[in-house]
């Protein structure tokens, strides 16, 4: 088999259809091809929709609804309907995650499948991903670091153009080419990175699982790549809301960055970038309140980001 779609919905079960409606002709160069929705205990009738959607279609020969036992996060529920497929008498070659709220465009899966055939090395490949308007997402990125943590909080620009090798969000590639972590919208995985590596980390609740995964990945020799061949349309956080900066930013955001910090990096490293966040956004306030200018707030920060980060500080 050349790949099984593993697709984890949350309460967005009509979304979730809809995007197996636009997968599923993507798909025909792979006759063998399978799609899995894990439902992570959504608890609003999502199981039941998707089941019922997937008889009305005439899809159940390609397409299985799973329940997962309990919500216990991306990365569990990507494991769920992962190790399904790889456990299963016939693996596939690969394992293509792809958002419950992502949208393949023409083409998107061969280019993936061609990118990874063509780059034996390659462990992961990620497709190009813009909005349903059109307009590009950043997914590509470095992996964060102590000096990653203060440019991203300072929000100055000659701090950012001394530490621009260390910027986590690298610029828009205009080509195929490695990178160290991708957003997992639309990622496609070699089959023999599991088998390598294990699943990935569901300690991680929500954020970083990407970044942990990649990074354990490339320090297996299985680096990662941005295949700009392949677009997918993605909504964005329509399970989370975390862009909408009028809402505090979850305690999941907190844990996730604690864990990867300490288990990649230990509590030293974990404490210094405590202490860099910390002094980097108090700088910002401070100097916004000094020159009375609007302050530069990064996307993912909620209302309070700073005390809430204090408030989940812990050994």
């Amino acid at each position: 088999m050349k790949l099984v779609v593993v697709i984890v919905n949350y309460k967005t079960a009509e979304m979730t259809l809809e995007s197996v409606d636009a997968l599923l002709p993507e798909l025909a160069p792979y006759p063998d091809a399978r799609v899995t929705i894990v439902d992570n205990d959504s608890q609003d009738g999502s199981f039941d929709k998707m089941k019922a959607g997937v008889v009305e279609r005439g899809i159940g020969d390609r397409v299985k609804v799973m329940a997962s036992e309990r919500n216990g996060g991306f990365a569990y529920g990507v494991n769920w309907g992962a190790r399904d497929a790889l456990e299963s008498d016939e693996p596939p070659d690969y394992i293509y995650l792809l958002n419950s709220d992502a949208f393949t465009d023409e083409g998107s899966v061969k280019a993936l499948v061609q990118l990874m055939d063509g780059h034996p090395q390659a462990g992961i490949a990620v497709s190009y991903i813009h909005g349903v308007a059109g307009t590009p997402h950043q997914t590509a990125f470095r992996f964060p670091s102590v000096f990653s943590e203060f440019e991203k909080t300072i929000g100055i620009g000659l701090v950012s153009k001394a530490l621009e090798p260390w910027i986590v969000a690298l610029p828009m590639p205009a080509e195929t080419l490695e990178v160290d972590w991708l957003a997992g919208a639309s990622m496609l995985i070699r089959r023999e990175v599991f088998e390598r590596i294990g699943y990935f980390d569901d300690t991680y609740f929500l954020y970083f699982e990407e970044t942990d995964f990649c990074r354990r990945a490339k320090l297996a020799g299985f680096p990662t790549y941005y295949g700009v061949e392949s677009s997918v349309a993605h909504v964005g956080s329509a399970s989370t809301g975390l862009k909408d900066q009028s809402r505090p930013t979850p305690p999941y955001w907190f844990a996730s960055r604690r864990h990867y910090f300490l288990k990649n990096h230990g509590r030293p490293y974990l404490w210094t970038s405590n202490a860099v966040y910390v002094t980097g956004m108090s700088l910002r306030k401070l100097r916004a309140k000094l020159t009375r200018q609007p302050e530069k707030v990064p996307a993912f920060e909620g209302p309070n980001h700073l005390r809430d980060f204090i408030r989940h500080l812990r050994p």
